[in-house]
């Protein structure tokens, strides 16, 4: 049993009804099904170990991904934006690949080491074969379904496994089949070559609901595209929900259909997130916690949740808008000190979790998974009396400062509160007498100008005067991955090549 199981489902029961509409085309899930069996007969027919797409989002992704399944073999998405080194890098690290490329990407994979196919000509094949398919090949439901490589933020790539035995867990315990209306239509912005690209696929299909792509992201396009389309779910990460909300201050445009917007991919600010709530008043938000290692979702922020803790005057509840919820079915949760002994409620410590949808396992190196099956996500979080989850930062991200555990995201939630900041990143960088400094990385406001010691007395007023940066420098954006992530690395090699990172 394969994930191609999810689309013979929705097949079986709705082979009329829209399944993809991609800038001016359309396909029923009859018609994508049949394209899946010709480009699956190709892949087939070439004897390829493994599919590598170079591409943006669109009709070609779950294609590929539900081609490759047809075909017995793993997907791997990669990174588009990445230089031609870093990506031949990357294939000659997948076995037995065929790279299938958008003509727009071909010159940055014109010497891997691999055969090379454009996707154009690929589906163009694959439509020829459609009147006389190959048999699907029989899976093992515990064969690689994707590969899916890690942003990087904190070290080199690493390639996650995930099986089809994850993703079928993953979507049947946290999607019920056919749960979509006919009308239902969900607006898909996310990279193609991350988690949330991937499950966005499997847990549309299931629910049978019309996924709605936008390839290339823009606030006003998704906007007209939402309204034009109908859209009544969509998928965002943080950067674009702040361009979202930018964007609608100034056109002031309603979208009537929509009633469900999720985000996940990095941590959202909370300034943006209450503009966000007040700018779509009717429209249920949800935060999607997850890992690549997990198959996506662990953990939800739910629509009452958010509205309640916005309209809270209780702190306890008010807080949970910086939540990550509570676990979906399925997934356990333990909260382990350094020790590995689990904290009582309100403790920070690392966010172990388990259940049938964790992968933990990294290609060429195995699995991480302790003796019990737990995962060890490197998140450093905490919950409260009632069951939510809280991240505070990453385990790798935490600075030690006098030897006192500092997690940025403690002084970032307090500066990006200040009028003039528009967004902020903190850092750990050597030194001599503290072993490590405080310096925060400060993007203000269009227009706005601010002094370091401003912003610290800001700090210092807030918390405790450990927790205040020893620097503040000042720039025009953050590096970030295109789902959000900060790229600390990125930031401290700037600070430490700059000579503006001075004492203040």
């Amino acid at each position: 049993m394969s994930i191609s199981l999810i689309l013979e489902m929705a097949v079986s029961d709705n082979p009329d009804r829209i399944a993809l509409s991609v800038e001016n085309s359309s396909l029923t899930y009859r018609q994508f099904t049949e394209l899946v069996a010709g480009v699956g007969s190709i892949l087939i027919e070439s004897g390829a170990k493994s599919v590598v797409f170079l591409g943006r989002s669109g009709l070609e992704l779950p294609a590929l991904l539900f081609a490759s399944a047809y075909a017995g073999i793993p997907f791997t998405p990669v990174n588009y934006r990445l230089a031609a080194g870093a990506l031949a890098a990357l294939i000659a690290r997948v076995d037995g690949a065929v790279v299938v490329v958008d003509r727009s990407y071909a010159e940055s994979v014109s010497g891997v080491d691999a055969p090379v196919v454009l996707t154009d000509q690929l589906f163009a094949q694959g439509r020829e074969q459609v009147s006389a398919p190959l048999p699907a090949v029989d899976v093992d439901p515990d064969s690689p379904a994707i590969v899916l490589f890690t942003s990087g933020t904190t070290s080199e790539p690493k390639g996650v496994v995930l099986r089809h035995s994850h993703l079928l867990s993953y979507v049947m315990s946290t999607v019920e089949f056919g749960s979509a209306a006919e009308a239902d239509g969900a607006l898909i912005s996310v990279p193609p070559y991350h988690v949330a690209g991937m499950g966005t696929i499997v847990s549309n299909f299931y629910a049978c609901r019309r996924m709605i792509y936008l390839p290339d992201f823009d606030a006003a396009r998704w906007v007209s595209l939402a309204r034009a389309q109908g859209a009544t779910s969509a998928m965002v990460v943080p950067t674009m929900l702040d361009r979202i909300v930018d964007h609608l201050d100034i056109a002031r445009v309603d979208i009537p259909t929509l009633t469900s917007l999720s985000y996940g991919g990095a941590r959202m600010p909370r300034p943006t997130l209450e503009a966000a709530l007040r700018a779509f008043p009717r429209v249920g938000f949800v935060n999607a916690y997850g890992l690549t290692e997990t198959s996506s979702t662990i953990a939800l922020l739910g629509p009452e949740d958010h509205r309640d803790a916005l309209d809270s005057d209780d702190p306890v509840v008010a807080a949970r808008l910086g939540s990550i919820g509570r676990p979906v079915p399925g997934i356990e949760i333990e909260i382990r000190d350094s020790d590995g002994n689990v904290v009582a409620a309100g403790e920070q410590g690392e966010l172990w979790v388990r259940g049938p949808q964790v992968s933990g396992e990294y290609m060429g190196s195995g699995s991480v998974l302790d003796a019990a099956g737990w995962f060890p996500t490197k998140d450093l979080a905490y919950q409260d009396a009632g069951g939510f989850l809280f991240i505070v930062g990453r385990n790798d991200d935490t600075i030690i400062r006098g030897g006192e555990n500092i997690a940025p995201a403690e002084i970032e939630d307090v500066l990006v509160e200040h009028p003039l900041v528009r967004s902020v990143a903190v850092v750990g960088i050597p030194d001599d007498h503290w072993g490590q400094a405080i310096v925060a990385t400060v993007v203000l406001e269009s227009g706005a100008v601010s002094g370091q010691e401003q912003l610290r007395d800001f700090v210092r007023a807030k918390l405790r005067s450990s927790r205040t940066p020893d620097r503040i420098v000042f720039r025009s954006e953050l590096p970030s991955s295109p789902t959000g992530k900060i790229l600390r690395r990125n930031i401290v090699a700037d600070i430490l090549a700059s000579t503006e990172a001075t004492p203040a």
